[in-house]
């Protein structure tokens, strides 16, 4: 039986990026050897490692005077990099979702944190609109797709002090505007890579301001200095990144990508819609294109187990919606064809159509 898969990530990856990974796991390079036992000193992986670098930036256009490393640790360590390396007095959070949340509650230990508004109160259904953000804060952090909430800000927002934004779960599913951002990292198990690596593009001139000292592993100009080998980085991932990489510039990079992206959305939400037997949990205006979480009516809510066994015998993975929301959860990452939405979405009709 074919598979559906909406994991939300580790999730999907392009099928290319996989194959090619395989079989450098088996044989790098013809070399002899695989990729998980050579040295990230050789020239080999050195050559993988600036090609990812150089398609990260080609692809998002990144200017001059940004640079971008490869890390261990997930987004979740940059929650403590991020306000170590960049908060001197006072920090500004937006309040978006539970990562947003995580990532408040880290700075805190580092300095005063001002929250400049939360959706907490609707459970995380809406991005805050009205607010205002501290013009002496050393920097404004932002995550800007809520995964288990299943809203996103899809704009770049302009503000005056520093903006920080964690885009685990959406980069490169649009244009972005880097000029915008003083900071931008990111788990890559969504959009890019395997588990394991974790990307910051930053700005160079806004680090080595803060006051305190910072350990050497948690600097982000180590990294930089050391082209993201102080220690031995995340090989194999690295190379899924670039490879990934490769296949979104021929696909036609984040704008075709959007197009994709927008169009995989828009069959989805209006099947919810339309269903008699569900609704979107998200407000209409802040709705993911990444992860679209819906529930059954409250009429129908007897129907959830009977709906979620039917999708697994349709062959859907991973749309079991996250504990704090409850119900169904598709996560259309990149990867994921519109062959797989459009499969859902046949299996919602026919769901509805028997009940």
């Amino acid at each position: 039986m074919k598979k559906y898969n909406f994991n939300a990530g580790p999730s999907i990856l392009p099928r290319v990026a996989i194959e090619e990974t395989a079989k450098a796991v088996l044989d790098f390079n013809g070399i002899g050897l695989s990729i998980l036992e050579i040295s990230h000193r050789t020239k080999d992986f050195e050559n993988v490692l600036n090609e990812a670098v150089s398609l990260f930036k080609e692809i998002l256009s990144i200017p001059e005077g940004y640079s971008v490393v490869f890390l261990g640790g997930g987004a979740s360590l940059q929650f403590c990099m991020v306000p170590f390396n960049l908060l001197n007095k006072k920090a500004a959070y937006l309040n978006t979702g539970t990562w947003a949340n995580k990532a408040l509650k880290e700075a805190k230990y580092f300095g005063e944190v001002v929250e400049v508004a939360s959706s907490k109160d609707k459970n995380y259904c809406y991005i805050p609109k009205e607010y205002s953000i501290p013009q002496d804060a050393d920097y404004f952090h932002i995550t800007t797709n809520n995964t288990i909430f299943g809203t996103e800000i899809r704009k770049d927002l302009d503000v005056n002090i520093p903006l920080v934004a964690d885009m685990s779960s959406d980069i490169f599913s649009r244009p972005v505007d880097i000029s915008k951002y003083a900071l931008i990292y990111g788990g890559a198990q969504k959009n890019l890579a395997p588990a394991g690596l974790t990307f910051v593009i930053v700005k160079d001139e806004i680090l080595g301001k803060v006051e305190r000292s910072i350990p050497t592993m948690l600097n982000y100009k180590t990294h930089i200095e050391n082209n993201s080998m102080f220690n031995t980085p995340p090989v194999l991932p690295i190379y899924t990144a670039m490879q990934t990489l490769r296949w979104l510039k021929n696909l036609g990079g984040v704008a075709a990508m959007e197009k994709i992206n927008l169009e995989k959305a828009k069959l989805l939400y209006d099947e919810i819609d339309r269903n008699r037997l569900f609704v979107g949990t998200a407000n209409t205006e802040d709705r993911s294109i990444m992860n679209i979480c819906f529930v059954m009516k409250e009429e129908y809510k007897d129907l959830e187990e009977s709906f979620m066994n039917y999708a697994k015998s349709q062959g859907m993975v991973g749309i079991k919606g996250h504990r704090s929301v409850g119900g169904f959860r598709a996560s259309c990452y990149n990867a994921l064809p519109l062959e797989s939405v459009q499969a859902l979405v046949d299996c919602m009709r026919s769901f509805e159509k028997n009940n």
